[in-house]
């Protein structure tokens, strides 16, 4: 077996999704409440949609000032969010990156507040839609609740996840289309220093308390930054802005110059600096971390993880239970792999016929057709990720489009991964159809509410790309036994990690017991393992919302085929939880049950 790293998306809200960013910038619990003040008290909140006699009517006006308030609290959050706020009512945002909080009390204050708010509507008296938004909301404001205690022991620069290595795509993604957009992302660059100085208080905060990371995470994270200033004049935050300035198309050249020195003087006054204050701030505080091992070592350590695994995920399984379901699938693998393996003389690594991304994703699309419901109409673009940041970043990802203009879509390759042939087909099924993208763009052509866009489901939205990345390989033109020992191999290999993240963070397992752990399945690379060791010492349960969300889909989908049937079909399962959307699977689970 060969170890690899899951890909990842780009999700556009801070306060919401994360998988890889500030939008995305932190985990969900951190990203909450880090950037905003507490909500009002209730009854103010509650106040607002009070305007009219109709419950679903308040409901709604309920939700969208939630939205507004959130989507409002930092200029990326709202840039990749809405391409036109002001036809959400949003005007004259504060130009801002937010600021760290380090005060538990004040996200729990927050969510207790929007809790009590929400729960002034009665989910009974509301239509069939606005009474799943608030189930879902519901569910997600309680399970962040159970998290907000636990805000120190997250950890926003974690290496390859963290903010250092995020937030600078973003800022080559943030798009220009009008000379304010442009203005906008001066004015944010300038207040770059200020905002890592928040950073830092809040690893100042965790070294207090004693949960600052590892000397060896300090180090990856300190080269992270070192290799990302030494970029100098050749840096992409250049060349990227450049070339946004020339597909506007509406400046004058003077317009174009006087931009362009802007920013390189921004870049090396600001955004250098502040990288600089990075360095020299986790330096100085490297040698306080009280342990260099899972979250269990710590104090309060296992309900912490236990509480985050809950909300990566979205389960209401205990992690016994977690546990137990990725044994039993990985045992049925490995049968099916064992199976399969005299009926085929493939070697190890396939070699398809060499295809560009495009083409292979048009493909995939051609070929998914009959087993999932009509894909919008949208457009994709496939990028490489900058030759600075590709140490540093996912192997893959897919960045969001706005919520009021999904035609638009990015997946970044990341070329150090050297992906070809099935492994290159597969990862662009999880990224692009039938996984994020196509997901993603199902679910705003819904029309849903726009609360539920910035609500974190990482175990239904990693789940799924995973669900569909194991799929894919019998779309994949090899012979079905070479697509069953090259899919079974890769749900083993994720069914590992998350069952070394449930070791290293519920158990306490060190790097020794994490290697022994792998070398009962035969797989004994030292350097590729304690490589795996690190990233999940540094982001608790991120592999584990990719591998236990692909296997509630599993599990749901057993429950639909044993309720519906011979009215089951691939189509109707698929059309079934792309219609609900991103929520908890005990909800997921309790919907099925209602259908007929």
């Amino acid at each position: 077996m060969k170890l690899s790293f899951p890909d990842c998306a780009f999700f556009r809200s801070k306060k919401a999704r994360i998988t890889l960013i500030v939008a995305v910038l932190l985990t969900t619990v951190l990203i909450l409440y880090s950037f905003l003040p507490p909500s009002p008290d209730p009854d103010a909140f509650f106040s607002r949609s009070l305007t009219t006699n109709n419950i679903d009517e308040q409901f709604e006006t309920f939700t969208k000032t939630l939205f507004c308030r959130e989507v409002s609290g930092d200029s990326i959050s709202l840039h990749f969010t809405l391409e036109h706020p002001e036809s959400y009512g949003i005007l004259d945002a504060p130009v801002t990156f937010g600021t760290f909080v380090s005060t538990p009390e004040l996200p729990a204050v927050s969510l207790e507040n929007t809790l009590a708010a929400l729960k002034r509507f009665a989910p009974e008296k509301l239509s069939a839609d606005n009474r799943l938004t608030w189930k879902i909301l519901e569910s997600y404001l309680q399970t962040a609740l159970d998290c907000a205690g636990y805000l120190l022991y997250e950890e926003p620069l974690s290496p390859l996840t963290g903010i250092q290595s995020q937030l600078p795509v973003l800022l080559s993604e943030f798009s220009f289309k009008t000379a304010e957009d442009v203005d906008t992302y001066l004015s944010l660059l300038s207040t770059m220093q200020e905002y890592y100085q928040s950073l830092l208080d809040f690893e100042r905060t965790k070294s207090d308390e004693g949960l600052f990371m590892s000397d060896e995470r300090a180090d990856a994270v300190i080269q992270e930054c070192a290799d990302f200033i030494s970029m100098g004049d050749d840096h992409y935050l250049l060349s990227s802005f450049e070339e946004r300035l020339d597909e506007m198309g509406t400046l004058s050249e003077s317009e174009h110059a006087l931009y362009t020195a802007k920013n390189k003087d921004l870049l090396t006054t600001q955004v250098f600096p502040a990288y600089q204050l990075l360095i020299d701030g986790l330096g100085s505080l490297k040698g306080t971390g009280t342990s260099d091992q899972g979250l269990c070592t710590l104090p309060d350590g296992k309900q912490c993880y236990e509480a985050f695994l809950k909300k990566s995920i979205g389960t209401d399984r205990s992690v016994d239970e977690l546990e137990q379901l990725a044994t039993s699938q990985i045992i049925s693998d490995m049968k099916e792999m064992k199976n399969a393996l005299p009926a085929s003389q493939m070697a190890e690594d396939v070699v398809l016929q060499e295809s560009s991304p495009e083409s292979i994703l048009l493909e995939l699309k051609q070929k998914m057709a009959d087993s999932f419901p009509d894909i919008p109409d949208v457009t994709f673009t496939v990028k490489q990720v900058p030759k600075s940041t590709q140490e540093y970043l996912s192997p893959a990802f897919y960045l969001i489009p706005p919520l009021d203009n999904s035609t638009e879509n990015t997946i970044y390759i990341n070329p150090r991964h050297s992906m070809e042939g099935l492994n290159l087909f597969t990862t662009l099924a999880h990224e692009g159809y039938p996984g994020h993208l196509y997901q993603t763009t199902y679910f705003l052509a819904q029309d849903p509410d726009p609360v539920r866009t910035i609500l974190d489901f990482g175990g239904y939205v990693e789940g799924w790309a995973t669900y569909t990345e194991m799929l894919s390989y019998y779309l994949a033109p090899v012979s079905k036994e070479v697509a069953t020992i090259q899919q079974k191999n890769a749900s083993i290999i994720l069914g590992l990690y998350a069952l070394a993240d449930i070791g290293i963070h519920e158990k306490g397992w060190t790097k020794e017991d994490t290697l022994s752990f792998f070398s009962q399945y035969g797989i004994g690379d030292e350097k590729s393992i304690s490589e795996i060791y690190q990233l999940i010492l540094g982001d608790p349960g991120n592999y584990a919302k990719y591998y236990f969300g692909y296997l509630e889909f599993l599990e749901l989908k057993k429950a639909a085929i044993a309720k519906w049937g011979e009215d089951f079909s691939q189509k109707r399962f698929h059309k079934f939880v792309l219609d609900i959307g991103p929520a908890p699977f005990d909800l997921l689970r309790d919907e099925l049950k209602q259908t007929s």
